[in-house]
């Protein structure tokens, strides 16, 4: 049942990254989306393959029809509440080092985003010389 509702978050997730992307690149005029350029953080449930997996399928027949995904992961990055130390934790001990406290604030590692999107333009909105 987790293998299903994990490939149906996948799916969705994949879904906006679509929407966002045409949406960008008729607001630029574009006829094509040649690239996409994803950020995840390490403790995304994101995983690579499966939006490579649903993009391939669900842009099919659209502007972003063969438009290469390009996926930046990002390390753990954790800071202690009680003594502010700055760590990366193993992957199964996120207490601090310094301290041994379990008071802890991901500072980054958990994110999600569409950094960027290159795309062809069409001839009439290419700049005039």
């Amino acid at each position: 049942m987790l293998a299903l509702e994990a490939a149906m978050h996948e799916r969705a997730v994949t879904e906006s990254l679509l929407e966002i992307a045409l949406r960008h690149a008729r607001q630029a005029g574009a006829n094509r989306i040649t690239d996409l350029y994803l950020v995840i953080g390490q403790l995304s449930s994101i995983i690579d393959e499966s939006v490579q997996f649903y993009w391939d399928i669900i842009a099919e027949n659209s502007p972003a029809a063969g438009a290469k995904l390009h996926f930046r992961r990002i390390p753990v990055e954790i800071e202690c509440l009680q003594c502010q130390n700055r760590f990366t934790p193993n992957d199964t001990d996120f207490s601090c080092p310094v301290c041994s406290s379990a008071k802890i604030k991901v500072i980054a590692g958990d994110e999600f985003f569409l950094e960027a999107i290159d795309v062809e333009l069409t001839r009439a909105n290419l700049p005039h010389r």
